[in-house]
């Protein structure tokens, strides 16, 4: 059995993640961990994710991580340079699906993963990421003939905006067509304002409407045509499932940091 310890196991996601294990034959929570203070401190983790007890309580000592075979953490962008440092330091394989890091905590976690093996995505679905792969390689086909966008739905409690995922779509369509995403993007937060008529442009749209679990749209248009490459949330057990794929795929792996597009092997696909 692998042991699998999980960071944010109060939130909407450890939940998901709790509940996922918990259905496997293969996998085993070691260790659910929350902030101090958190009102679900001490109650089983497996209560708290809507199943069966399961005999692990939610805890915010973090020692109760060492014994696991790997760690995902689902937790706040300013909590995870912290978490990777211990990762590191117990030299456990580690999974991270927060976004939002700050170029500092972002060079906290590459270095950590010069120490031990650490797979970090914007989103972990098995779909979203085969879109990633899909989008990058349309926008080297269409190149510039084609004005593109993408447009991002999430719910109203999501912080961070343009999503991980958006942004991830737009660094795809920018390595497809050979640009500098910095030089490009455009960000438009509830859609306002027009789309630009300069081809070289990439625009993100971002919409926050009631409990949508993330809804994503890339759009390549011309005056002749549209195209465009949708992948719908259905619910955060997607994402759940990725991430507990890649928390199999990683042990073993040497250190490095990686991303689904490794874990998928649709990096060796695309070149």
């Amino acid at each position: 059995m692998i042991r699998v310890a999980i960071l944010g196991a109060a939130g909407r996601m450890g939940q998901a993640l709790i509940r996922c294990i918990g259905a496997s034959c293969d996998l085993q929570l070691s260790a659910a961990i929350e902030q101090a203070g958190h009102a679900r401190l001490g109650a089983d983790a497996g209560v708290t994710a809507g199943i069966p007890p399961l005999g692990i309580p939610i805890t915010a000592d973090f020692s109760a991580v060492k014994p696991s075979d790997v760690m995902i953490d689902f937790t706040f962008h300013q909590t995870v340079p912290n978490n990777a440092r211990q990762a590191a330091e117990w030299k456990i394989p580690m999974i991270i699906g927060t976004t939002g890091l700050l170029d500092i905590e972002t060079a906290v976690v590459q270095k950590s993963a010069s120490i031990t093996p650490i797979v970090w995505a914007p989103n972990m679905s098995l779909g979203v990421n085969l879109l990633f792969a899909l989008v990058e390689r349309s926008a080297g086909i269409l190149g510039f003939a084609y004005r593109t966008s993408v447009d991002e739905t999430h719910h109203v409690h999501k912080k961070d905006a343009p999503s991980g995922t958006a942004l991830r779509l737009a660094e795809k369509i920018a390595q497809g067509r050979g640009q500098d995403l910095h030089q490009v993007l455009v960000h438009r937060p509830e859609g306002t304002g027009d789309i630009p008529k300069d081809e070289t442009a990439i625009t993100v749209q971002s919409f926050r409407q009631g409990e949508v679990v993330g809804d994503h749209t890339v759009r390549f248009e011309n005056a002749g045509e549209m195209i465009e490459l949708t992948h719908h949330l259905e619910s955060r057990d997607a994402l759940a499932m990725g991430a507990l794929h890649a928390a199999r795929w990683i042990i073993g792996k040497p250190p490095r940091l990686y991303d689904m597009q490794d874990v998928l092997g649709l990096t060796a696909v695309l070149e």
